[in-house]
């Protein structure tokens, strides 16, 4: 997948747990864990937005984006 979730640099750069956010955002410590290592498939504006909101930061630094293989093949397809 493209988007890529860059939640372990952040709590790393804050000093935090996985459990204090967990916490301190409302969402359960499994959910937590399926974002941070990427299997997640969707995530709730509302989630985005607590999680900036104790983490202090912009979605942007919680997401990004990088093009797969398959992206940059369906993107020449297209040409």
């Amino acid at each position: 997948m493209a988007i890529r979730v860059t939640l372990d640099r952040i709590l790393l750069e804050r000093r935090m747990s996985l459990t204090d956010l967990s916490e301190k955002v409302g969402v359960t410590l499994a959910n937590l864990s399926i974002l941070k290592t990427g299997k997640a498939k969707a995530i709730r504006f509302s989630t985005l937005n607590a999680l900036c909101r104790v983490l202090e930061c912009q979605p942007g630094e919680l997401l990004s984006f990088e093009p797969s293989d398959t992206d940059i093949l369906e993107e020449a397809d297209a040409d």
